[in-house]
């Protein structure tokens, strides 16, 4: 399964924007004169805000009200290269101010363990939400949407009335929470948040913040989301192995994982922590799942992602053949060592089970190459493998 996609503020608005949500996109900048630009063509107040995946911006002092051109500057250059949740800020978003009369939340979202979607919704808080539902849980609604029928314009009429929007708010209320439904089911997101969704003079009611996360399993159906992508916060090595289609993520151990299919890669990860505890410690650096194909190409591709991190000492090889047979595993692997050359300079521990498993420890063995170690059981194979890391360190 994907990860979902977060987006940050300025695209969830451009995706409200173009569903037909009320709501002011602003102008995104990466320098603090080009801040400065933007708000004096804004002319008044205007609001300079940090743009990263997280949220608890303004706690952490990147949501900043500038009364001048001057101090739009001073403030983006302080929130550019600030540090919210570890994420660096590379980017701010300038609007002008428009201090909402009254703050709403409104969200829908997938709710996996019951097999439908949720949206919830409450008059009596915006950004202090997760206050209210503490104090004052009755006034946070949730209401169960089938995705059968999703929301019409009845059902909006009814989570409106519901979530006691005030009457000469209740036409753009409904015309709002339809708009988002749209967000919501034409974009394959799994969240679409708006904290605050504002009460402005003149009763007008605005988007002043959004939030949406986008299913990546739904991404062959939206070519246009890869704009979407921070390629300047994305780990180089998670692009890298992106690029190679391979399911990777980074961790901080040093020792790297190698596996097909996903349930044997999570197994494999806690068996290396568990085997690293006799070993100083050491941890699995890395998830990696290389699902049916163990190809010489894929293996060497995997093997030259997790090699390229500097923390892996070194690599544990854990593969169940079953579609793959373990001696095409074993061409694969003698093929990626092959194409690595001198790159493959770690030890790299390999144990394989399963269709075909004495022919493909025969590969191995005769190829004899001076870095593999081949060991019969899982176990025993992530004892190596933490062991060999933590010799190296």
């Amino acid at each position: 399964m994907g990860e979902p996609v977060d987006l940050m503020e300025y695209q969830a608005k451009e995706l409200f924007a173009k569903h037909g949500v009320a709501t002011t996109v602003g102008v995104v900048v990466e320098t603090a004169d080009d801040a400065k630009a933007a708000a004096e063509k804004m002319g008044g107040v205007t609001v300079i805000k940090a743009q990263v995946k997280a949220g608890g911006r303004g706690k952490a002092g990147g949501v900043k009200i500038a009364k001048t051109a001057d101090e739009a500057y001073e403030h983006a250059s302080n929130i550019l290269g600030m540090q919210i949740k570890g994420l660096t800020v590379n980017r701010v978003l300038v609007t002008p101010a428009t201090p909402p009369e009254e703050e709403y939340y409104f969200s829908f979202l997938l709710d996996r363990s019951n097999r439908r979607y949720l949206c919830i919704a409450s008059v009596e808080g915006g950004v202090e939400i997760e206050e209210v539902a503490k104090t004052n849980p009755d006034a946070v609604k949730q209401i169960a949407i089938d995705p059968g029928t999703g929301v019409d314009e009845e059902k909006a009429r009814s989570i409106v009335a519901e979530a006691g929007f005030p009457e000469a708010l209740v036409e753009q209320a409904v015309q709002t929470v339809l708009a988002l439904w749209k967000v919501f089911i034409e974009e394959d997101a799994t969240l679409v948040e708006v904290n605050p969704l504002a009460r402005l003079a003149g009763d007008k009611l605005e988007a002043l913040d959004g939030k949406v996360s986008l299913d990546e399993n739904a991404e062959f159906r939206h070519p246009e989301h890869a704009e979407f992508e921070d390629h300047a916060a994305a780990d180089p090595l998670e692009a890298k192995a992106k690029a190679k289609g391979l399911n990777y993520v980074k961790l901080d151990g040093s020792v790297g994982i190698i596996g097909n299919g996903a349930g044997l890669v999570m197994s494999t990860l806690d068996v290396v922590a568990y085997a690293g505890e006799k070993h100083g410690g050491v941890k699995p650096a890395n998830f990696l799942d290389i699902g049916g194909g163990a190809s010489a190409q894929v293996m060497a591709d995997g093997l030259d992602v997790i090699l390229n991190d500097e923390q892996v000492k070194s690599v544990f090889v854990n593969v169940f053949g079953g579609i793959t047979s373990c001696d095409a595993v074993a061409n694969g692997i003698v093929g990626a060592l092959e194409i690595l050359g001198d790159k493959e300079s770690k030890p790299l521990v390999v144990r394989l089970d399963g269709n075909n498993v004495e022919e493909g420890r025969r590969i191995l063995n005769e190829a004899n190459h001076p870095m593999v170690t081949l060991v019969e059981t899982m176990d025993g194979a992530a004892d190596k493998a933490a062991e060999l890391a933590n010799a190296a360190k």
